[in-house]
């Protein structure tokens, strides 16, 4: 099923000029310039942090220099109706605002695609960047979106996740999600100069009584040394990554603390859907 795209405007939502299959077509299509966020529904029209998702959208646009208020109300009853309208019961979204013309969001949903049983089973493999921190990146702009294109079309095949190092070669987070690893018992995962992912507030809450969390990053030298790693976005929730570079981490397998946390995010998920 092709995506469903509208133009929302102070009027409602419009026809948007021009169509595509998916959320990554579409993206083509949207501004260079802008800010967005990504999310999903759960049951039809049930969501999870969407606050969160509209706080961030904001700091984005105000670190992009982009003058926004949403009508927060008024957006989520517009999403709903294409929800409904559209007959594809969960769905993937995502809202963008255009810096030239902030009063005139993007809104695009598709059919929401679970993960393949066998990436959490077995887990994925990813590679590191040298050298790659974003600019501004607790900003979630439309040019980074295009941007990263670049890093995933390079991907080797067989390779999930591409994970952005600083200068000094320390591990920071992935072209669109979190990174966190295992060692000696204890959590790692950046703080800084990161996009700090709604997942993420998640883990930060479910982790603790599992685990120390220490909020600093690994080195890509101390990636042998890990036990267990995962990834996070707010599509994926909780992803093994069982090898970074080659190297194997742990036995090469989703490890248990990995699949506590994963059980642990997956109950207070539940426990906290709210209704558009």
């Amino acid at each position: 099923m092709p995506a469903l795209i509208r133009v929302f405007t102070p009027t409602g939502l419009q026809e948007a000029p021009y169509q595509a299959e998916s959320l990554a077509e579409a993206a083509h299509h949207e501004p260079q310039e802008g800010v967005y966020t990504v999310a999903n529904t759960f049951q039809g029209t049930k969501t999870l942090k969407l606050d969160s998702h509209w706080d961030r959208l904001e700091n984005s646009a105000r670190l992009a220099g982009i003058a926004l208020h949403l009508d927060r109300p008024r957006i989520q009853q517009a999403l709903r109706q294409m929800i409904e309208s559209s007959g594809y019961g969960d769905v993937r979204f995502r809202i963008t605002v255009p810096q030239a013309q902030p009063n005139q969001l993007f809104i695009t949903i598709e059919p929401f695609k679970s993960l393949a049983p066998e990436i959490l089973e077995k887990g994925v493999k990813a590679i590191t960047a040298p050298n790659s921190a974003r600019q501004n990146p607790a900003a979630k702009t439309t040019g980074w979106m295009h941007a990263r294109q670049t890093y995933t079309q390079a991907m080797p095949e067989g390779i999930y996740e591409t994970f952005l190092c600083d200068e000094s070669s320390h591990i920071l987070e992935g072209l669109n999600s979190n990174f966190y690893a295992i060692r000696e018992g204890e959590l790692r995962t950046a703080k800084e100069d990161i996009l700090l992912g709604i997942s993420r507030q998640i883990v930060m809450e479910v982790a603790p009584p599992i685990l120390a969390v220490n909020e600093t990053p690994i080195h890509v030298i101390e990636i042998g040394q890990l036990s267990e790693a995962f990834l996070t976005s707010s599509s994926r929730g909780i992803v093994p990554v069982v090898e970074i570079d080659g190297v194997t981490i742990g036995f090469g397998t989703p490890g248990p603390i990995v699949t506590k946390l994963r059980e642990a995010y997956q109950v207070w998920v539940a426990e906290n859907l709210q209704e558009l």
